[in-house]
């Protein structure tokens, strides 16, 4: 007898929007923090990549972007100290949202509660077992020790994760002997920003906007005009092991800053302050068994804003898998192919991270010249969208079982303008509720008898759009297409190949 279907270990993003996404697909999720209420921790700063495409597909991206605490930036992004700049672009392949971590977990916290998930803070995880049925977690609570049994568990409990080490999951990797400190800050009256954005500073000089480097380490000033907020930003190498919930003081700041440009450069009080190292590790494997990881338990990479994205399109990965085999008709291997395909990406995504590393962390003529080539290869289109694509995550593409697959398949499926008997709609909109959807193209009645069978599971949608990529799609509820039907395919093919897809990942009818 299971106390509840899963058992997620951390409320963080990863976590909150796994516990979301399984109760849309029905599955009873009880998430245990240990932290007795939300950490005020400033960490990341904000969202952006892929996962607000899936956010905007679950019908929250509104709520998101109207809890932003600031404007929208301009779609220009640091990468390892050049600059993805998409300004001239009217459809940037990259965006980002202005929201502090703090501010997202509440709204996601917000979310889940919304759905009836029960969360339970100041709740510690101190073991895990598991057999051939079920995990047992050992709990130490508020008051005293507990058991909780259930199906699966999920380690959403980052990078230091205990469930890791408790399945015995390897985290191989490098830890970079630097660390990072981010910083808005008002400015003193003493202190000007010029037209162009530089800093003016008494006794000093001109600090220009961008990155300077110096013999000791590597400063970057972001500012506008007539505005009294600075964003600062240091990086120094040193070999310090700091701990996350020990937040960074003014006083820290302004030391870095003291060192790396071997003067005094007056702050005024602090808006946002964090501090962050530099790893690049992937676990040997996502699953071990009824557990499982996620998240930064998963993967961490060297290269900031990145992880949150790559976490929760973890989290929307897995949810539906596992609501599959909680509910019984998960076909054999569904749930190896969470590992397959969000190990392909975290691999993926740590390959722009670690060549930003190279980037970065090279101060001699040579990597200054590296730097200098790389950015004029980014003053053309192409590969600037090339690029965007990569550090988003939208150039993924999974895996398919078979042969000769539709060039869609695998891929996020494109957000179409429908036309239904019931007026318009968009594929985003028909994903709200998180169901699989087989999306008729064409009316075609082989396709429709084909799914017939699997009516209880699949969502069947006959619409029209105006720029038609396939005669069908069948897709998945993280919005991976898992098979198209080639435009005029002939039904001898189509239909039996409809049939495996079905078969292959929503299990028999």
């Amino acid at each position: 007898m299971t106390d509840t279907d899963v058992i997620i270990v951390g409320a963080g993003p990863t976590g909150l929007m796994l516990a979301a996404e399984l109760r849309l697909a029905g599955v009873r999720a009880l998430v245990l923090e240990r932290q007795p209420k939300r950490r005020d921790t400033p960490k990341a700063g904000g969202l952006g990549g892929q996962i607000l495409e899936l956010l905007r597909y679950r019908g929250l991206l509104e709520r998101f972007e109207a809890a932003c605490t600031g404007p929208v930036p301009a779609p220009r992004f640091p990468f390892g100290g050049v600059h993805l700049d998409f300004t001239q672009m009217a459809d940037p392949p990259l965006h980002a949202l202005p929201l502090p971590q703090q501010l997202l977990e509440r709204l996601l916290d917000e979310r889940a509660a919304e759905l009836g998930v029960e969360v339970r803070r100041g709740h510690e995880v101190a073991g895990v077992s598991q057999d051939d049925d079920a995990v047992t977690a050992e709990v130490r609570g508020p008051d005293g020790p507990y058991q909780v049994i259930a199906r699966y568990l999920v380690g959403c409990d980052g990078a230091r994760s205990r469930v890791r080490d408790w399945a015995g999951i390897g985290f191989p990797g490098t830890t970079y002997p630097e660390v990072n400190r981010l910083a808005q800050v008002t400015l003193p009256e003493t202190v000007t920003v010029l037209g162009n954005g530089d800093l003016d500073v008494p006794g000093f000089g001109t600090i220009r906007a961008g990155f300077t480097r110096t013999d000791h380490g590597l400063l970057g000033v972001g500012s506008s005009p007539g505005s009294t907020v600075v964003s600062l930003y240091t990086i120094e190498d040193e070999s310090t092991e700091y701990d996350d919930d020990i937040p960074m003081t003014v006083t820290e700041l302004q030391d870095s800053l003291r060192r790396v440009l071997g003067v005094h450069l007056p702050v005024g009080e602090p808006i946002r302050l964090s501090r962050f190292t530099f790893k690049a590790r992937q676990a040997e494997r996502y699953r071990d068994g009824r557990i499982l990881l996620a998240g930064d338990a998963a993967h961490l990479f060297p290269a900031t804003g990145v992880a949150l994205n790559a976490g929760m399109l973890d989290a929307v990965n897995l949810a539906w898998k596992l609501a599959a085999d909680l509910h019984g008709w998960a076909p054999a291997g569904l749930l190896d192919t969470y590992h397959a395909e969000r190990h392909l990406a975290g691999a993926r995504t740590m390959l722009h991270a670690r060549a930003q590393v190279a980037l970065r962390r090279g101060h001699d003529a040579a990597a200054e010249a590296l730097r200098e080539v790389f950015q004029e290869l980014l003053a053309d289109e192409q590969p600037l969208r090339r690029m965007g694509a990569l550090v988003a995550g939208t150039d993924i593409r999974y895996p398919m079982p078979g042969s000769g697959h539709h060039p869609l398949a695998g891929t996020f499926t494109p957000d179409l303008t429908l036309h239904t008997d019931q007026g318009k709609t968009s594929v985003a909109e028909l994903m709200h509720t998180a169901r699989p959807i087989l999306l008729n193209l064409t009316d075609r009645p082989d396709l429709r008898e084909t799914a017939r069978g699997w009516q209880s599971r699949v969502e069947i949608h006959t619409a029209k759009t105006d720029h038609r990529p396939a005669d069908a799609l069948l897709i998945r509820p993280d919005a991976h297409i898992a098979w198209a039907a080639s435009l005029d395919e002939p039904a001898d093919t189509a239909a039996p190949a409809l049939r495996e897809a079905l078969t292959g990942w929503f299990g028999t009818p």
